[in-house]
């Protein structure tokens, strides 16, 4: 059930029998030369509209922006930051409680928007209601070891090429490169340096140690439908059997 395509009327009629909600939340950002810019948007419409064909929870209209600060020196990265974000989140679950919601699914498909939706799910429990946050690419790490991956990795690649495969530029994909570009510290990750065996966070922009955007130890290359078509199809399965127990 897709709020946007139901009537006043029937929102009601759900809210008489039913108080759980799902809200898709995304992010507009760099995932690397060879994939678009709505990845972790574009990702959790697909698991909506799958969930939808499985369960008669009610899911919200997606958020498609999110808090990416770190990666908006990429062209075309739009970030609403934090604060804003938790705000826009905030908005929505107060809307739906008014209408009768008591529980909240958040479907995310972006890291930068977990602290958020922290602070969204504290504020929720202190009301008497309850959130569940569902990051759906660290789901499926746990769900099949295999799927693991980065920020625009094989592992997202595969779901995209699940999506829509045209919206891959296989063609474009360059190695990682990352940049040591603190003097005598190796990059090794997202905000990572190495410093004698033990990872320190360094915040800084991402475009300052990744030239292409893409950070993981799985390699683009490796992506393939089959990946992505199996991962998202589990995924929405597992959803769907936490929603009825939720």
């Amino acid at each position: 059930m897709r709020l946007e395509k139901l009537t006043p009327q029937e929102v009601n009629t759900y809210f008489k029998s039913k108080n759980t909600v799902i809200i898709p939340t995304g992010s507009i950002e760099c995932h690397g030369t060879h994939n678009v810019l709505g990845v972790d948007t574009l990702a959790v419409e697909k698991l909506a509209d799958m969930i939808s064909k499985k369960s008669h929870t009610l899911i919200a209209t997606t958020i498609p922006y999110g808090a990416c600060d770190n990666l908006s020196e990429y062209p075309g990265t739009i970030s609403i930051g934090h604060d804003l974000f938790c705000q826009i989140v905030e908005r929505v679950v107060n809307e739906f409680i008014k209408h009768g919601a008591e529980r909240f699914v958040f479907l995310n498909g972006h890291g930068g928007n977990i602290p958020a939706l922290n602070q969204v799910c504290l504020n929720l429990y202190n009301k008497g209601k309850l959130g569940a946050i569902m990051n759906w690419w660290l789901m499926s790490w746990e769900l099949n070891p295999e799927w693991k991956g980065g920020h625009g990795g094989a592992q997202e690649t595969s779901a995209m090429l699940a999506i829509d495969p045209s919206l891959v530029k296989m063609d474009l994909i360059e190695e990682m490169g990352l940049i040591n570009d603190i003097k005598s510290f190796e990059t090794v990750g997202f905000t990572n340096v190495s410093f004698k065996g033990v990872t320190i966070p360094v915040p800084r922009p991402t475009s300052a140690y990744a030239k292409n955007g893409w950070i993981g130890p799985d390699h683009p290359k490796n992506a393939n439908i089959k990946w992505g078509t199996e991962m998202l199809e589990a995924c929405a399965n597992y959803i769907c059997e936490f929603i009825e127990q939720f």
